[in-house]
């Protein structure tokens, strides 16, 4: 096998082993012939090992770079896998406080359990519902081009608190009419050849599914009003 490049090893996840590696061992005096030699083999594994846990640190949580709270590698007790299972989730997905006790409930864990590891994993900032709602939001108005009804439906489904939903549209701009009218303009296109009524009710029906109810029927007729309308056509007068 080739040696990959320094390219290619950024590019690579870190792994954190589950059943421990060389470095996750301690030495034995065994493993060395003198004591000059079992001080250096020693002196070599601590400084592999930190390395290690910093790898798997930005691994698990890039931001604040702490050393993920899971079990030592090698313990098999229910908490331990259900923390290393988490984990693993939380690597590729972000979950809400919910979704994590949910996951942990799939292993034989007592709620004082669960709510340990929930503890710690908010503690390291490893669960953030509001943070998360933050970045659903986004991912919902940029690109999903939701609104805000739709908005909290989703927010709700993945487990957030009210509350905390109610706090995050809060920080939302005064847009939705706007949001909803840009949405309604590029839909209104594909209604050409539809008789008024038909492409109104199919137009209004496409953004109350997006969450604009409120406005679904006024932005609707708006767009429809616009692809129809003639061009303007007018005298240009010459200085």
């Amino acid at each position: 096998m080739t040696e990959s490049t320094g390219g290619e090893r950024d590019s690579l996840a870190p792994v954190i082993p589950l059943f421990g590696s060389r470095a996750d061992r301690t030495p034995t005096p065994s493993q060395t012939d003198d004591s000059d030699g079992a001080a250096t083999w020693h002196a070599t594994w601590i400084a592999d090992r930190a390395a290690s846990d910093r790898s798997a640190a930005r691994a698990a949580h890039p931001a604040t770079g702490t050393v993920p709270v899971v079990a030592p590698a090698g313990e098999d007790d229910a908490a331990a896998v259900a923390e290393r299972v988490l984990l693993r989730k939380l690597r590729t997905r972000s979950l809400s406080i919910r979704e994590a006790r949910s996951v942990l409930r799939e292993h034989e864990l007592e709620e004082s359990e669960i709510e340990g590891i929930v503890d710690r994993f908010l503690s390291l900032g490893y669960l953030d519902d509001t943070a998360l709602a933050e970045q659903l939001i986004d991912k919902a108005t940029s690109r999903k081009a939701q609104g805000r009804m739709a908005i909290a439906q989703g927010l709700s489904q993945r487990g957030i608190p009210r509350e905390v939903i109610d706090e995050a549209l809060d920080q939302l701009p005064d847009d939705e009419a706007e949001r909803a009218l840009e949405f309604a303009r590029s839909k209104a296109r594909g209604l050409d050849g539809l008789d008024r009524d038909t492409a109104l009710r199919r137009l209004a029906g496409q953004l109350a599914r997006r969450g604009y109810g409120s406005v679904a029927l006024s932005v609707a007729r708006q767009a429809l009003d616009e692809f129809v309308a003639p061009p303007r056509r007018g005298v240009r007068f010459e200085p």
